[in-house]
């Protein structure tokens, strides 16, 4: 099957948006673990930045990913008419 150009875009803005939101989920994982005790010399609501990413930041950040991705899709989706309407 050959993809239009237009398919070819929306797949092309897709796996942008995924990477993006992919290097925000390395980040908030792995470089907060591998820099945990540098960041334990700030304070967040009186925790320790790294102790507080760790047990609860992190998990905010995933579940924004996930808001911030179904977001972003249901706009691309509108833009190329693949939009499946209101789910009621």
């Amino acid at each position: 099957m050959q993809l239009t150009k237009r398919h070819n875009e929306y797949w092309h803005k897709n796996l942008i948006i995924t990477a993006i939101l992919l290097l925000a989920w390395f980040v908030v994982t792995f470089v907060e673990a591998w820099y945990a005790r540098e960041l334990n010399g700030i304070t967040f609501l009186g925790f320790p930045l790294g102790f507080y990413m760790s047990a609860q930041g992190s998990l905010a950040i995933y579940v924004a990913i996930i808001g911030i991705y179904a977001y972003l899709m249901r706009k691309l989706d509108k833009e190329y008419n693949v939009d499946e309407g209101d789910l009621e």
